[in-house]
């Protein structure tokens, strides 16, 4: 498939489960690309048949020095999310360097470091000016700042992968984490893992990876409160055609509750997802 070439919008239910759906992180593990490269395949994204799928641009906070070089002379703003490891802290710095670029700041995602209590991230993120997305911690602090988020126009972040085996949640971690910000009326995106569609074994590290669409049929059935079997086996799924055929028998408006509150994932690579999505024909190659 030439992911190149004009075509077609996707419409209907399809355009449901794409739109936004693909936040570029292809500056980080394990794509890694160089910035000026991932800028200019973002600007190619941008460009494209696909561009109401692709999010932000997802950069860190240490890469807005490097990004001031890489746009100079730009007129169109760069669209861009910054993640601040750091915590809270660094959100000033972040705007104030943001501000002297062409650039737009469609939200930023910040870490939660132990020494940093509920009531002051809440103080720090209300404050914001844009909005936040803020890692929940894999540990206790998970439903305290879940419950801290509810009420706002806050997301929440899990992080279902990374580089290493126990940087991935078993399914019961990761459903209950869905649980919970069901519970707290929060929608959430998630980052790091999710290279394909369907839950799957990573050939060459041996990792278990969860698939964005598993996700996307449990964080529909945790919505209509399906009981804790059902969400793990959804989770589990390593059919793809069984995933797929789930997720295009979703109604309309199952499918829109479901991607109100799981809002996007981060990917090194816009196209893979793209592709993998075509094959199980679940959206429209270009004419």
């Amino acid at each position: 498939m030439d992911l190149g070439r004009a075509g077609p919008a996707v419409t209907g239910e399809v355009t449901t489960l794409t739109r936004g759906l693909f936040d570029d992180a292809a500056v980080f593990p394990p794509g890694l690309a160089p910035l000026p490269e991932a800028v200019a395949a973002h600007d190619r994204h941008l460009a494209s048949w696909y561009a109401e799928m692709v999010g932000p641009l997802v950069i860190s906070a240490t890469a807005l020095g490097d990004l001031a070089g890489v746009l100079a002379g730009r007129e169109t703003p760069l669209p861009i999310v910054v993640t601040l490891p750091a915590g809270p802290a660094g959100i000033p710095a972040v705007l104030a360097a943001a501000a002297e670029l062409p650039v737009t700041v469609a939200a930023l995602e910040v870490a939660v470091p132990p020494e940093v209590g509920v009531p002051e991230l809440r103080s720090v993120v209300d404050s914001c000016p844009v909005p936040v997305a803020v890692e929940i911690p894999r540990d206790d602090r998970r439903v305290p700042l879940l419950q801290a988020l509810s009420g706002t126009t806050h997301r929440a972040k899990f992080r279902t992968g990374g580089t290493s085996p126990e940087s991935y949640p078993d399914e019961p971690e990761l459903a209950a984490a869905i649980r919970a910000a069901a519970e707290a009326g929060v929608a959430f995106k998630a980052t790091a893992g999710l290279h394909h569609p369907v839950r799957n074994t990573d050939p060459e590290t041996g990792f278990e990876q969860h698939g964005f669409l598993n996700l996307l049929l449990a964080t529909e059935a945790v919505a209509r409160t399906a009981g804790e079997e059902e969400v793990l086996a959804l989770l589990a799924e390593r059919d793809a055609s069984t995933v797929a055929t789930r997720v295009r028998e979703l109604a309309a408006d199952r499918l829109a509750l479901a991607r109100s509150r799981f809002t996007s994932f981060g990917t090194c690579s816009i196209t893979d997802p793209l592709i993998d999505l075509t094959d199980l024909g679940l959206i429209g190659a270009p004419a």
